[in-house]
């Protein structure tokens, strides 16, 4: 899989959080992605949520994750893409419907 930069990509980590977050950096050399605005996967009782990952950070500024750290990267099912960007920017994406009736 080819990673791309300005996309959003699930994550599961070593320590078994999956989280979810867009990459605007990789830096091979050093061994990190850059990302954005990580937010972690928790289950709820009306099904899947996302939480802030680092309450204390600046969300405007690129946080490095240890490329090490991670276990599995997947592209995100395109709800969970959509929930992140309303969660991130207060935008809620349209989506392409056919409407009966």
């Amino acid at each position: 899989m080819l990673i791309e930069l300005n996309e959003i990509y699930t994550f599961k980590l070593t320590n078994g959080d999956e989280i979810v977050a867009k990459i605007v950096d990789i830096d091979s050399d050093r061994g990190y992605y850059g990302i954005t605005r990580p937010l972690t996967v928790i289950p709820g009782q009306q099904g899947l949520q996302l939480l802030m990952s680092l309450f204390t950070a600046d969300p405007d500024k690129i946080i490095r994750l240890n490329n090490i750290t991670c276990v599995m990267i997947s592209c995100c099912r395109a709800e969970v893409r959509d929930s992140y960007v309303e969660a991130t920017t207060g935008i809620k994406p349209v989506t392409n419907k056919i409407l009966m009736g």
